[in-house]
């Protein structure tokens, strides 16, 4: 085989294959906890073909079964993520002190309520906004106002948001004032401008579902660890 033909970098492949990010990747490589076909990666960098076997050395394991991602039923009034001056308070200060390292996988703006993840696990992060993500996430939208007479049809299809189109989204009536939008991409304030441009004002959203994994009865503002058997 021709020298670098068809190789990628291992870190790549770990990534693609689910295993961990490729941030965490080349910490596992600087300690020797990557495995390719069985024999330690050392190099950064290090190049193999597809084909190839890679794994992570039980070491590398063990430290990511002890990572912890927290689901967490966010309340008006918090942001996802702290600003710099701290205007106000983040969903991170909702979980008690020694789990605050955890990083939120995506957003909830401050007017909204639900379903937030919180983890300190790569994959995880990378499963819920990477840039080929493809998770559904579910919400629950009250709305008031008069729907355009194709409204619907164009919020399932059709809208154009900062000259984009967005992708097909699945939309329909709930009851009366409720709508349900499932999306598979979350642009900034999505939903309340998809609203807005077929004639209707959001009054309430929450998440209900991120994947597989649905908020259920758990109160808001608080939290609970994702368990084995959850996955997105």
């Amino acid at each position: 085989m021709p020298e670098n033909d068809g190789l990628v970098r291992v870190s790549k492949l770990l990534a693609e294959r689910g295993i961990c990010s490729r941030r965490e990747a080349d910490r596992y490589i600087e300690q020797g906890l990557v495995l390719l076909d069985g024999k330690p990666v050392t190099e950064l960098g290090a190049k193999a073909h597809p084909s190839q076997s890679v794994s992570l050395a039980a070491k590398a394991r063990a430290q990511q079964s002890a990572r912890q991602t927290l689901l967490l039923n966010k309340p008006v009034g918090y942001v996802s993520h702290a600003d710099d001056d701290h205007r106000y308070p983040a969903a991170a200060d909702l979980i008690r002190p020694s789990l605050r390292g955890l990083a939120p996988a995506g957003r909830l703006d401050i007017d909204s309520t639900g379903l937030l993840v919180l983890t300190q696990d790569g994959v995880i992060a990378r499963q819920l906004i990477g840039q080929d993500r493809l998770i559904e996430k579910e919400y629950l939208v009250r709305v008031e106002g008069e729907l355009s007479a194709n409204g619907l049809s164009l919020l399932n299809h059709g809208l154009v948001l900062d000259d984009k189109p967005l992708r097909p989204a699945k939309v329909g009536w709930m009851n009366k004032d409720q709508l349900k939008f499932v999306l598979i991409e979350g642009r900034k304030r999505q939903i309340r401008r998809m609203c807005e441009m077929v004639g209707l004002k959001v009054t309430g959203l929450k998440r209900v579902r991120i994947g597989q994994v649905m908020l259920g009865d758990l109160p808001e503002g608080q939290w609970r660890a994702l368990l084995p058997h959850e996955k997105f």
